[in-house]
């Protein structure tokens, strides 16, 4: 009985670190999702702006 629980337990801890991972994961695509979006508009910006300002 008690090899079944720690057994239980070990696959608990698993599931709940792949969850927490899989969280993180796709918390830090959005992220990253929203950076590019604000670096694309920041090129776009710069781009229509001119290139004068470069140096």
């Amino acid at each position: 009985m008690n090899i079944a629980l720690i057994v239980i337990i070990v696959i608990a801890v698993i599931v709940a670190i792949v969850s927490g991972l899989n969280a993180a994961l796709s918390w830090l695509l959005w992220v990253a999702l929203i950076v590019g979006v604000i670096a694309l508009i920041a090129f776009l910006i710069r781009v229509l702006s001119g290139r004068n300002t470069s140096v």
